[in-house]
């Protein structure tokens, strides 16, 4: 159990690294502290994006709605976030001591002079703990920041934005979401931080948010989509089933997913006698020694250079890793130096790792010698090792890379375009000094004990419980921290009928992560997209 928290901490760590949960507002007060002061106004502003040749004019809501720590306290409040009369917490209670809330900041865009039924997607980033300003700034909203196309860091501000022209508004209204504690969105009352940040918690909050969302805007009967990515897909797994309670989701999209936090490349060391993270990230090792010009010998192509690594993967090198110390070494010799084939790193580092080398380590080795770290969630950047004598990678040149133009960019635009949070502050993570995450799961039909992150079956019981509902998994080849053949993994090993195999489509990028900081793949990402809420927004 020790060792089993310790992959599981590691993990944790290594996604609150990443950029999607990287900056820290030390200056913000712990959420057990705050009092829930009146929220801004909500801002509605107009506009216009060209999208495939056509103008889309749209109206934008940035502003916030409340939910409770409870469907009983949540059922007590209004739209308003007041209580309802006749359910009013004792006034003379302070309210540091009153029921934990969320106030959820969004940013919605309406396309203008549409048909009331509309398809409408509900969007957000991960972490655990990241604000939403990746998807909204770089993928689907009206405006992105544009980062260089060669996986370079930019020389800093300012950071150019444009009209987006591979907005998702073509195809349905968008509905980008903070998690509570980022972005704008904030916890108050009592233990507000056990009551929102974890797995479960923070499923229902966003369950809460939406069915109330659709009920601000009487949108119960659109095609409704679920879009979350890294850690977003996570929660995406566990909101679909929550919300089959209430409601019938058209389809949910997962961008750059883990649902099994053992399959994780972060950190498996420390879950001795799990051997898939090291099979499972192994394509994506050898995809980024292929980009970087390691591998001898290397293939032209890399889609068909992976298919065989696919293979190897799943075959000789798992075989190999599940013999455990019944490895004659002839073969462990053999396996190793067929590593070395397809990465470049040699054959006696694989020895010396026992065949076992986490997604760190190999940032860190594949070009160790000239002194360069390679990236995590995007392994095409890379940059100066901070510590040549570390065995990991002391940092992830990517997230380096990235956020701050994205941090950049959500506080003009939002402030400049959408008119909200003047004198607020933008928290691109909710990671106060006493943030903590709690990592415990009850998946459906559970005996009542909790158990460490694995979604896989919330996502199962969902389709199973709406055979219609359709489910997109897309990624980059590019990404250690979020394997696509890990993803791919999860999602055929599904406890589902095979009749619901065909519910599934798969799309994977030459990106990394965020597949949309590089402009061909999020042309490719939107019309996956788009294509894919077109073919079911009818229910077919």
């Amino acid at each position: 159990m020790f060792a089993r928290k310790a992959a599981l901490s590691a993990l944790l760590a290594a996604l609150l690294a990443a950029p999607l949960a990287l900056a820290q507002d030390k200056s913000s007060p712990a959420p057990q502290k705050e009092s829930a002061a009146a929220p801004e106004a909500d801002s509605v502003t107009e506009g216009s994006v060209t999208v495939e040749g056509k103008a889309i004019a749209y109206r934008a809501v940035a502003g916030t709605l409340t939910v409770g720590s409870s469907d009983t306290q949540d059922a007590m409040l209004g739209l308003d976030g007041k209580y309802l009369p006749g359910s009013e917490i004792d006034l003379p209670v302070k309210p540091v001591d009153q029921p934990a809330t969320a106030r959820m900041y969004y940013a919605a865009y309406f396309m203008k002079d549409a048909p009331k039924n509309r398809p409408i997607t509900f969007l957000y980033n991960g972490g655990p703990g990241s604000s939403t300003m990746f998807l909204h700034m770089g993928a689907f909203g009206p405006m992105r920041v544009v980062v260089p196309a060669d996986a370079q860091r930019q020389e800093g501000a300012p950071y150019p934005m444009v009209p987006n022209q591979y907005s998702l508004l073509d195809a349905s209204d968008l509905v980008f979401i903070d998690a509570p504690g980022t972005g704008f969105s904030r916890v108050y009352g009592k233990d507000a931080g056990k009551a929102f940040y974890g797995t479960d918690p923070d499923a229902h909050a966003f369950d809460r948010f939406i069915r109330r969302f659709l009920t601000k805007y009487d949108r119960w009967n659109s095609p409704k989509y679920l879009f979350g990515e890294s850690y977003g897909t996570t929660r995406t797994a566990v909101l679909t089933y929550l919300l089959q309670r209430h409601l019938d989701l058209n389809g949910s999209v997962f961008l750059s997913q883990i649902l099994n936090f053992d399959d994780s490349a972060d950190g498996p060391e420390g879950n001795p006698g799990t051997d898939k993270p090291y099979f499972l990230a192994f394509p994506s090792m050898a995809a980024t020694a292929w980009y970087h010009h390691r591998v001898p010998n290397q293939p032209a192509e890399l889609e068909p250079f992976l298919k065989e690594v696919e293979q190897f993967s799943l075959g000789p090198y798992a075989s190999a890793l599940l013999q455990g110390s019944d490895l004659p070494d002839a073969q462990k010799q053999a396996i190793a130096a067929k590593l070395e084939s397809y990465t470049g790193v040699p054959a006696a580092y694989w020895i010396k790792a026992n065949l076992r080398v986490s997604g760190g380590e190999f940032s860190k080795e594949l070009q160790s010698e000239m002194g360069i770290t390679t990236g995590r969630l995007d392994t095409r950047y890379e940059g100066p090792d901070l510590d040549p004598l570390s065995e990991e990678a002391g940092y992830d040149p990517f997230s380096d890379a990235l956020t701050s133009p994205y941090d950049t960019a959500v506080n003009e635009y939002t402030r400049d375009t959408l008119h909200y949070g003047e004198n607020m502050t933008y928290k691109p993570s909710a990671r106060d000094p006493d943030f903590h995450w709690d990592l415990r799961h009850t998946p459906p039909g559970s005996r009542g004990w909790d158990a460490s992150v694995n979604v896989m079956p919330d996502l199962a019981t969902a389709m199973k419980r709406n055979p219609k509902l359709k489910i997109m998994l897309m990624g980059g080849y590019y990404d250690l921290g979020c394997t696509y053949f890990g993803a791919e993994y999860e999602d055929k090993h599904l406890q589902i009928p095979q009749s619901l195999d065909g519910n599934i489509s798969y799309h994977f990028f030459e990106t990394g992560h965020m597949v949309y900081v590089t402009e061909p793949a999020l042309k490719e990402l939107h019309d996956y997209t788009a294509a894919f809420i077109h073919a079911s927004e009818g229910g077919q």
